[in-house]
């Protein structure tokens, strides 16, 4: 997603600035046209539709006043939420996206990312439970204090996570078990399998029941809704529970660990590549500069150095030692043959 934005242009933008309908639907059919190549053959994506799906439901969410226009960040901060991947790193670049040079969250910045991502439960008319307020900062961040990324991460992907952002992790379990397959037959509506969550009767010995008849409270014999219930998004053979709860009783698995990395709390700093200039292979011999690839600029000129005028090379510095102790250059990241 990142390198769509750079690809686009949205990363030199200013995030109040606007882009009109046509240019985010060139934006969201580079995202899908380069997912597509990344994917197998038969896991290919119909490109067309993904794009009139996603570009509707973006217009309808964040343009409903029908300006035929919107904000870049708005933008961002809806691709960047709803896109695939681990919510740790989505969370890490929402951070940089709110946050100063010194690395520590802007309050206003982040109010006006609550404004745009809360619009998202608010499309499916969940507003009342998570709809934007002017008191949704303080119910994340009580106390007025300076919020770093490490604190930012561990408010966000608490359990429970703030009140206006309960919806955002279970999004992200829903996708992640999505295809998860549990060869274990319902208790209810009797499937001999499951896909997605699974659940368990904490008191029912082997009552089991598949997401679709958990979530519509479905019960039979026994069971009944008051029962504690455990949520399994994975199968483990019995094979591998009694594997895991030897090295568990052994001291082999690790107990309790943080819910994320603990990162550097100074603020990264973003690499430069647009002036970014491809290194050249580099031959051995003349036999390997001979298969160099025709594609590769090879150089027409010979080095020629006088020591005193410092004479350039195809436009580029001398590197010779007593031109480099007079100017103090730095080192460039490119090759340059005899």
């Amino acid at each position: 997603m990142i390198e769509a934005f750079r690809d686009n242009g949205l990363n030199t933008l200013d995030h109040n600035a606007e882009i009109n309908v046509s240019r985010l639907e060139t934006i969201l059919s580079s995202i899908y046209y380069q997912l597509n190549k990344r994917l197998p053959t038969t896991h290919q994506i119909n490109v067309e539709q993904s794009i009139g799906l996603l570009l509707n439901f973006m217009v309808a969410t964040y343009d409903s006043e029908s300006h035929g226009k919107l904000t870049v960040f708005s933008m961002k901060a809806m691709l960047a939420t709803m896109c695939g991947g681990k919510i740790v790193d989505k969370l890490r670049y929402i951070f940089s996206q709110i946050s100063d040079s010194s690395g520590v969250m802007v309050f206003a910045k982040f109010d006006q990312f609550l404004r745009e991502v809360l619009k998202l439960p608010t499309a499916v008319f969940e507003g009342p439970s998570f709809g934007y307020t002017e008191h949704s900062v303080r119910t994340c961040f009580p106390q007025q204090k300076k919020i770093m990324l490490n604190t930012f991460l561990d408010v966000l992907m608490a359990d429970p996570p703030p009140q206006c952002l309960v919806w955002l992790p279970l999004m992200h379990r829903l996708a992640n078990v999505e295809n998860v397959f549990h060869p274990v037959e319902c208790s209810y509506c009797r499937s001999e399998s499951m896909m997605g969550f699974r659940y368990r009767c904490q008191q029912c010995h082997g009552y089991q029941l598949c997401q679709s008849c958990f979530w519509r409270g479905h019960a039979n014999g026994p069971h009944s809704n008051q029962h504690q219930m455990k949520e399994h998004s994975s199968w483990k053979s019995p094979a591998k529970k009694l594997s895991h709860a030897i090295s568990k009783s052994l001291g082999c698995v690790p107990i309790g660990e943080p819910p994320h990395p603990v990162f550097p709390e100074q603020a990264e700093r973003p690499q430069e590549l647009t002036h970014t200039v491809q290194p050249k292979p580099v031959a051995n011999n003349m036999n390997d500069t001979m298969l160099m690839s025709s594609g590769a600029p090879t150089p027409t000129k010979r080095w020629n150095c006088s020591g005193t005028s410092h004479s350039t090379f195809e436009g580029r510095r001398c590197h010779c030692p007593a031109y480099k102790k007079k100017s103090d250059i730095r080192p460039v990241l490119y090759q340059v043959f005899d």
